[in-house]
């Protein structure tokens, strides 16, 4: 396990509106800004999106499963914002459904906005938090430089 401790900084409000898509937005606002840790939630709706619904195969380093919706789903989330080498990079988790149907996982590639998406970012500031590349997942997973033992 590792940690790190900071303080909340600039906190956002952001709509994201019919037609536009949520994510080329968000990375584009999170730049604009220079956010580079922050908690993000968000409501509203999708005409269409794609998610990564698991891996392929438990197995290490994953391939991912993709889905895709549309239609004008309901969605509610959550993201983490940690730097990147290239600048910010934002980590979506959600929920979606309609009717019947529902789907959780990691929003991909793809989120166009039905009607509104409402975005409430926290930014946390004080701390040395970065995506680094880990061997065994062969993900950018967060790092903050301090193990459990560190205590």
């Amino acid at each position: 396990m590792e940690y790190t401790e900071g303080r909340i900084g600039r906190i956002f409000i952001l709509r994201i509106d019919h037609g536009e898509d949520f994510l080329s937005e968000m990375d584009a606002f999170v730049r604009k800004k220079g956010i580079n840790c922050g908690i993000v939630q968000f409501l509203g709706a999708l005409a269409e999106g794609r998610m990564v619904t698991g891996p392929e195969k438990a197995v290490l380093p994953p391939s991912p499963h993709f889905e895709g919706f549309s239609g004008g789903w309901e969605i509610f989330g959550t993201a983490s914002i940690f730097t990147g080498s290239d600048g910010p990079h934002i980590h979506y988790h959600a929920s979606a459904g309609r009717g019947a149907e529902a789907l959780t996982g990691c929003l991909r590639e793809k989120a166009e906005a039905y009607i509104v998406v409402e975005v409430f970012i926290t930014e946390i500031i004080g701390i040395q938090a970065r995506r680094t590349p880990e061997p065994v997942t062969g993900l950018n997973l967060p790092s903050f430089g301090r193990k459990k033992s560190d205590q």
